[in-house]
């Protein structure tokens, strides 16, 4: 007797929306599947309920489907995409709250609803290589400020694969924190959540436990997110092998981590400040717009500066740096007004940026009415240029989010 007829496989019955947002979140743990076996969803039926499995050797799902109902035990191994392909056919020409509630029975190989009957391709579950069983839990953090800060840190992290360990997400937990790091080298973006340590987690018996890091890659983290952003209440935080593991009421996801770290970034931020004063951030958005407009409108690409300039009275512009040095020295930039915080206003001052990193921090900053920029003297033995610091508070040190950005040096 073959495998495939001595087990038993699973039977159920689930509506047609949840069971479809489960295995679209399934399909996170199929993405770089090198095998059939694995680029299929793992269906166990057990007295607990419904559970879909999947994993790709670099991130594993496990998801319950509270709304299924169990009417067999048994496993099932199904291709995902045909699946889901097949319940897509199966409520195709109903209207979208209609397909939802259609119920959904699956007998063995049998896909079932009232109006058809149709087989699909399984595979032999003793071909499927499941997941290692994921590090217990050290924090939770709130799913919808761990959603918010991964949009605002992911866009700094690097996509050059000949350098891995720049595309990542440094995640670091502390006592009560969870910081989240992304960088390219031209920005760093840092954001700080509050995290709540697990009470049955051996390091919280520790008055000052030892930092907790981790470095998913930044694309697969994005993926992640979308998932995330659905969510609401607290999602738990857990670190070893294989990996990083977020886990809510009912899914588990780990990640496999990068090879290599993330250095700490953390000297880079000053702890100081010359000047700090505060920008309109819609003022300053529009201003962006205009100078990557005119930048593309004269031929420049992206790497083409903007320049931030302090006039002699301290009144702030921003201009596209296009054309030749004479032309260049005609323009006049989009003013844009500031109110100084604390320390001096700058007078004659030019700062060079790259216009992508300056609009992809202002993004970040989204839903503020202003932008707090940080500026440090230029040392006369400096060569280089020092970076820019923008935060969503006025304080340089003890941010929320603080987005470092370094200057462009031109001739």
């Amino acid at each position: 007797m073959s495998e495939m007829s001595e087990i038993a496989h699973a039977h159920f019955t689930a509506p047609y929306g949840p069971l479809l947002e489960a295995l679209t979140l399934a399909q996170y743990g199929t993405t770089t599947a090198l095998s059939p076996a694995q680029e299929c969803v793992l269906i166990e039926a057990d007295t607990e309920g419904l559970t879909l499995r999947s994993y790709d050797w670099e991130t594993a799902v496990s998801v319950d489907v509270p709304a299924a109902t169990v009417t067999r035990t048994g496993s099932s191994l199904l291709p995902l995409v045909q699946l889901k392909r097949a319940l897509a056919a199966m409520v195709a020409g109903e209207t979208k709250a209609a397909a939802a509630r259609t119920t959904i029975t699956l007998a063995g190989d049998l896909l079932i609803t009232d109006h058809l009957t149709v087989p699909l391709d399984p595979h032999p579950v003793g071909e499927y290589t499941p997941a290692p069983m994921p590090a217990p839990i050290a924090a939770t953090v709130d799913a919808a400020d761990l959603h918010r800060q991964l949009q605002r840190v992911i866009p700094a992290a690097g996509t050059d694969d000949t350098l891995p360990t720049l595309t990542g997400v440094r995640m670091v937990l502390t006592a009560q924190t969870l910081t989240l790091t992304g960088t390219d080298r031209y920005r760093i973006a840092v954001a700080d959540l509050p995290a709540t340590p697990h009470p049955d987690h051996p390091r919280t018996a520790t008055a000052d436990p030892d930092p907790l890091t981790a470095l998913p890659p930044a694309r697969v983290m994005t993926s992640l997110s979308k998932h995330l952003k659905t969510l609401t209440g607290p999602v738990g935080i857990a670190y070893g092998t294989p990996g990083l593991t977020l886990t809510t009421d009912t899914a588990t996801i780990t990640v496999r981590e990068l090879a290599g770290t993330l250095p700490d970034l953390s000297s880079m931020f000053p702890e100081t400040v010359h000047s700090t004063l505060t920008l309109d951030r819609a003022t300053t958005f529009r201003a962006i717009k205009k100078c990557k407009a005119m930048i593309t409108a004269k031929g420049g690409t992206w790497h083409t500066p903007v320049t931030l300039r302090w006039d002699d009275d301290g009144r702030l512009t921003l201009a596209p740096r296009i054309g030749r040095p004479d032309e260049i020295a005609r323009i006049k930039g989009v003013p844009i007004p500031t109110t100084t915080l604390a320390g001096t206003t700058p007078t004659s001052r030019d700062v060079h940026v790259n216009p992508r990193y300056l609009g992809d921090a202002l993004d970040a900053l989204a839903g503020a009415d202003t932008i707090t920029l940080h500026l440090r003297d230029q040392e006369e033995h400096r060569t280089n240029p020092r970076p820019l610091l923008l935060t969503a508070g006025p304080r340089p040190t003890g941010r929320e989010f603080a987005y470092l950005l370094m200057p462009v040096r031109v001739p």
